[in-house]
């Protein structure tokens, strides 16, 4: 990888970490689209780090969430825990069996889980409208508990699929515990600092343990700028996101996921290189 392919690859994870369009799965088809090699140790490392820089995103926006010292504050804490439990329970399993660097690898599997995750979406604000519709009349807005933390979670292990979206299955999962799309989306972004921290810390243990020869100081390097790059870019699309999904809902992600990933669909159907560089 060079300098321009980890920054577009790094604007492409900041633009889609939070939207439910699977930043994982855009970042596997950009690299496939930019000639990146697949399947080497620096591709695989790089592709979970540079999360850690988007996840910073949300601690800095929602700083006093995460660091006033009041009851609000533990009580935040105690959730991610709960939340976080399936996760890591699914994550590792993937992780030792080697399904999930197998799934990483594939584009057919991002692709079809695109437009599968899309259809979903085109129905999913009319499965909640009853939900929503209730907080509008002015109904008092339900809390995130525990159990409600820990079904979130649940939902959440299914995004170790490439291409099914990791914010997508934790804000569906907390609509599906009558969360508001408002509240739902922000416990995701919240969710996301433990369940992304933990994944990048593993990765690094695992670079530790194994052939660490790709950690040059040029990839070193590149892994920093791509991390900064993806703060930055994750800080606004996190802003953005919210207010839009407040507002319009899912019906316009869902259209995208189905237009990129039949594209895809059609391009590996019919033989077509995604490598937009040879």
């Amino acid at each position: 990888m060079d300098l321009i392919q980890t920054i577009i690859i790094a604007i492409v994870e900041g633009l889609t970490e939070f939207l439910p369009v699977s930043s994982t799965g855009h970042m596997i088809i950009t690299q496939n689209l930019l000639g990146v090699e697949q399947g080497n140790e620096f591709v695989h490392a790089f592709t979970f780090i540079i999360q850690f820089g988007a996840i910073l995103s949300v601690v800095c926006l929602y700083w006093k969430r995460f660091f006033m010292p009041n009851a609000e504050t533990l009580r935040l804490y105690k959730l991610l825990i709960i939340g976080v439990i399936p996760a890591v329970i699914i994550g590792l399993a993937a992780k030792k069996s080697g399904l999930l660097d197998w799934l990483l690898d594939s584009v057919w599997v991002v692709a079809v889980m695109l437009i599968v995750g899309g259809v979903f979406m085109l129905f999913c604000d009319k499965l909640f409208e009853e939900r929503n519709k209730a907080f509008k009349e002015g109904k008092k807005e339900i809390e995130v508990t525990p159990r409600r933390a820990f079904f979130i979670g649940l939902f959440q292990c299914i995004s170790v699929i490439p291409g099914v979206s990791r914010s997508m299955a934790t804000i569906v999962g907390g609509m599906a515990n009558r969360l508001t799309r408002k509240r739902a989306a922000e416990f995701s972004f919240f969710l996301a600092v433990p369940t992304m921290a933990g994944a990048t810390l593993l990765d690094l243990l695992d670079v530790l343990k194994g052939d660490s020869n790709w950690a040059t100081r040029e990839n070193l390097q590149l892994l920093a700028v791509g991390c900064l790059v993806s703060f930055v870019v994750a800080f606004f699309a996190m802003k953005w996101f919210v207010g839009f999904l407040t507002k319009y809902g899912f019906k316009a992600f869902g259209w995208y996921r189905i237009i990129v990933g039949g594209i895809i669909l059609a391009m590996l159907l019919s033989g077509m290189s995604l490598n937009m560089v040879d």
